[in-house]
């Protein structure tokens, strides 16, 4: 009984967490004042290939999610469906909540102002990335990326790891830059973000909803690969 309502408690958390991830995501690109590097990367992705970005983003997410298949040498059926659970709500919430802040018009606001709901979006991003890895039910490809990187072939440099994990979605932007002309959800929020995510992470998992705490999956702590 007792593991029934720990598993509820996790399930809702996850639920929120992936809520206030999509809406913190879409007010920075709302705000157009840079976006975390993977959703920077997502937006001009999009607008070079005119897709919408929830699509790029559910196609950005499945690539990943292969690709941490690759990098593991074997098919490991649980992540791979844990991944695709994330992405696919996440994808599309962001896109239709960046409607609503546009329909708010949160892009239209003056600087100051702007800059201000770009770190609120930037914050709320990186409570959510602490609340749902502290649920472990289902991750983002992303963060599973940079976890594979780490320990299979980084010697568990987290730090060398995130950077690693970066080159794909630069990489991308970069081209997207050059093809299109035009650089978009790329600025100040992405350098904030790149500092400190990591920072404002560890203070949330023990200020925003203390009472939740780690659930390490042994196995996949001791045999990552």
């Amino acid at each position: 009984m007792t593991h029934l309502v720990d598993f509820r408690q996790r399930f809702w958390f996850l639920v929120f967490s992936i809520l206030l991830n999509s809406a913190g995501n879409a007010l920075t690109i709302a705000t157009n004042l840079g976006s975390a590097v993977w959703t920077g990367s997502s937006v001009n992705l999009a607008n070079w290939i005119h897709v919408p970005l929830g699509t790029t983003l559910l196609l950005y997410g499945i690539v990943v999610t292969i690709l941490n298949q690759l990098m593991l040498g074997h098919f490991d059926r649980r992540r791979f469906i844990s991944n695709l659970l994330y992405i696919l709500p996440f994808s599309y919430l962001v896109e239709f909540i960046g409607y609503f802040w546009q329909w708010l018009g949160v892009g239209t606001l003056p600087l100051g102002i702007r800059l201000v709901i770009n770190l609120i979006g930037l914050l709320a991003v990186a409570a959510a990335v602490s609340i749902y890895q502290r649920c472990n039910l289902i991750q983002h490809p992303n963060d599973d990326l940079s976890y594979i990187l780490r320990f299979r072939f980084l010697h568990g440099s987290a730090i060398i790891a995130q950077w690693v994990s970066y080159l794909p979605p630069l990489t991308i932007t970069v081209v997207a830059l050059l093809v299109t002309g035009q650089l978009r959800a790329i600025g100040i929020g992405t350098v904030f973000a790149l500092v400190a995510q990591g920072a404002i992470m560890g203070w949330s998992d023990t200020h925003v909803f203390p009472s939740l705490k780690h659930h390490v999956d042994v196995s996949q702590a001791h045999h990552p690969a």
